[in-house]
């Protein structure tokens, strides 16, 4: 592959994650040429999604990584009057992986799935990573599912307490890890390839799900290592609408938002609809609500109304206006979702009114979801840039970035080939740089859990709800609030009958420790009802997944060590529930690339490409200019305009 790329590109990326994804496209669209390699086997970097086999492989292979150093042969390509900056062989911004099943296992069932780690059953709890994700697994002869990749069976031994929650520490890889795009299969794609499992209400046991159908419809999980939201008229939404990039994904409005109060979880009325049809709320307090969210959306109008209360934080503020405790709760938590200790009275207003300035564009909350998770959408940017000539190379790490010492420009890359590509521009995700770039670099860690679980944290009518909650933090437990997405299988981000939970907040531990506490509050382990029509209070948990991530987001460039001007730094995901940083970013470095070329323009008219020989017609220049009417919002709200519609 090496030895048949050009040799000169305009701009080089290192990474796949969203923001280097859309400086990809935005450099692509704008004629630059653009290469886009990155060392990993899939798309998104740390905003990747992945099948259930494909999330436990990519453990696997972080786990190898981090036991394997591979020599480095750059130094015989740089010559005197260079210097190199050596990039990072091993990707350092996963840590302290714990995995738990607490699903029972079937030992009379033979499981099998394309390319599926195993689990075998142990007894013995392990918090090390190393033994997390250990063994690998063999694959048999037999492939029923005639997918792609191998298939396994399992052979399952009984454990021992087989009630209680264990750690996955054999967990096993069949054959090479898949391609990212591989572990994800269309509707059509799933019902031919796959079997479906029979409904489980039809089965003796009610809701029993076991840990060989999860194996079984890995394919149908889409988990994703970092969990975000879309709000309506976010910058995200804005840039997929006008680059006509919201074409190739499709997304669902999430249906509720939640709280979590007093023990219990309950719905939170946000729209004007809501509030009059909740039967939580008095009728004093319904005008109180109404009243204070009017004056959000306008608050900038009345500072006679706040300017006082700016030194003090938004959770004071609420107490000083008429509003009942109640009512203060849903707004801070729900609502503005903001820090009760450290977000000041100007960042609560501002969040409430970017709240409630996105309700309705959509639906009847401010957020969506991209359907198969957020690694879509690195995929769909990167999909714009190869249609204008960008070229990808997946599985290709760069071993240094060369400089020339008299200019202090870099100017060229040697590859794991050797090969030297030279460009003008060098995008680096912050994971590729060494610890000699980044020592003095202070990151900061994400906590998160992924759960899958047999029911909704609040049962309704609907067993395809999307729910978005807040956990505020214990008092003077020194830690931060914890985000809980719940995604429904609609989504396709999960088997039916199971929901996949995401936990994020800021570490203060690692990620169990911070977040095991809101997980014993919302769910219990996986037990059977002693009775047959005996009611579990609370949604079950079937498998879990801890681990800390790095945040790289606003860390000063002059923080790393001796970059050169034409090397820009992309930061990972931040602990942020919107997108907005990503888009920001991306943004901020194209201007300073591509000064005077638009960021991301819609794509032109296909009726208005002129090819070598043809001649202007004056009917072009009119359609040229209703195209450019045209090309906006209408259009592109086919996709994005019916999102609560459940695209099975």
């Amino acid at each position: 592959m090496a030895d048949n790329l050009p040799s000169e590109f305009d701009v080089i990326v290192m990474g796949t994650g969203l923001p280097e994804s859309i400086i990809a496209a935005a450099c692509s669209r704008s004629g630059q040429r653009v290469l886009h390699v990155d060392s990993r086997s899939y798309y998104g970097g740390n905003w990747a999604s992945f099948s259930f086999s494909g999330l436990l492989s990519w453990l696997k292979e972080y786990q190898e990584e981090s036991d394997t150093v591979t020599e480095s042969s750059w130094q015989e390509h740089i010559l005197d009057s260079e210097e190199a900056i050596e990039l990072n062989r091993k990707d350092k911004t996963i840590q302290h992986v714990e995995v738990f099943y607490f699903a029972s296992q079937d030992s009379n069932e033979d499981v099998e799935e394309a390319g599926a780690l195993q689990k075998n059953h142990s007894s013995v709890a392990s918090a090390n990573f190393t033994e997390a994700v250990s063994s690998l697994c063999q694959p048999t002869e037999d492939d029923s599912l005639n997918a792609a990749g191998c298939g396994v069976a399992l052979e399952s031994t009984p454990s021992s307490d087989p009630e209680s929650a264990q750690e996955v520490n054999d967990a096993q890889v069949a054959g090479e890890k898949e391609n990212h795009s591989d572990d994800k299969t269309s509707p059509e794609e799933t019902s031919e390839n796959v079997p479906i499992v029979e409904d489980i209400a039809e089965q003796p046991k009610k809701n029993r799900i076991t840990y060989s159908q999860i194996i079984k419809e890995g394919r149908r999980f889409n988990i994703d290592l970092v969990s975000k939201l879309l709000y309506s008229r976010g910058l995200l939404i804005d840039l997929l609408i006008k680059s006509n990039v919201s074409r190739y994904a499709e997304f669902k409005n999430i249906t509720r938002i939640l709280a979590f109060r007093e023990g219990r979880v309950e719905q939170v009325p946000c729209s004007r609809a809501d509030v009059f049809n909740s039967k939580q709320l008095s009728m004093v307090e319904k005008r109180m609500l109404m009243k204070f969210l009017t004056f959000c959306m306008e608050y900038e109008e009345h500072p006679d109304k706040y300017k006082g209360y700016e030194e003090i934080t938004f959770s004071q503020y609420l107490k000083t206006q008429k509003l009942t405790p109640n009512l203060q709760y849903f707004v801070l938590h729900s609502i503005a979702m903001s820090s009760e200790s450290s977000s000041s009275t100007t960042d609560g207003l501002k969040a409430t009114k970017n709240f409630l300035h996105c309700l309705g564009r959509y639906g009847n909350t401010p957020f969506l979801f991209p359907l198969y998770g957020q690694g879509e959408l690195p995929q769909c940017f990167c999909r714009m840039c190869a249609v204008f000539g960008g070229i990808y190379c997946l599985r290709h790490s760069v071993q240094c970035l060369v400089v020339d010492k008299e200019s202090r420009k870099c100017k060229a890359i040697i590859d794991q080939f050797g090969q030297r590509i030279i460009s003008k521009h060098f995008i680096v995700e912050d994971s590729y740089f060494s610890e000699n770039t980044c020592c003095r670099v202070q990151y900061r860690q994400i906590s998160r859990a992924v759960l899958i679980t047999d029911r909704s944290v609040l049962k309704t009518d609907s067993d395809q709800q999307i729910s978005i909650l807040t956990v505020p933090p214990a008092e003077d437990a020194g830690t931060s609030a914890v985000r809980v997405i719940e995604l429904c299988s609609s989504t396709m981000t999960c088997m039916k009958g199971t929901y996949l939970v995401h936990l994020t907040c800021t570490s203060s531990k690692t990620a169990r420790e911070d977040l095991e506490p809101v997980v014993q509050k919302l769910f219990g382990p996986y037990e059977e009802p002693e009775l047959e029509h005996e009611e579990i209070e609370k949604p079950r948990i079937l498998w879990a997944l801890y681990f800390n991530m790095r945040d790289s987001s606003d860390i000063s460039r002059n923080c790393y060590n001796d970059l050169p001007s034409n090397v820009y730094v992309c930061s990972g995901p931040d602990c942020g529930l919107g997108n907005d940083k990503a888009v920001k970013q991306a943004e901020t470095l194209f201007q300073q690339i591509c000064p005077n070329e638009d960021f991301c323009p819609p794509p032109p008219n296909p009726e208005d490409i002129i090819l070598d020989g043809d001649s202007l017609q004056p009917e072009a220049s009119e359609s040229s200019a209703t195209a450019e009417v045209s090309s906006e919002i209408p259009v592109e709200n086919t996709s994005l305009g019916n999102p609560e519609e459940p695209c099975e």
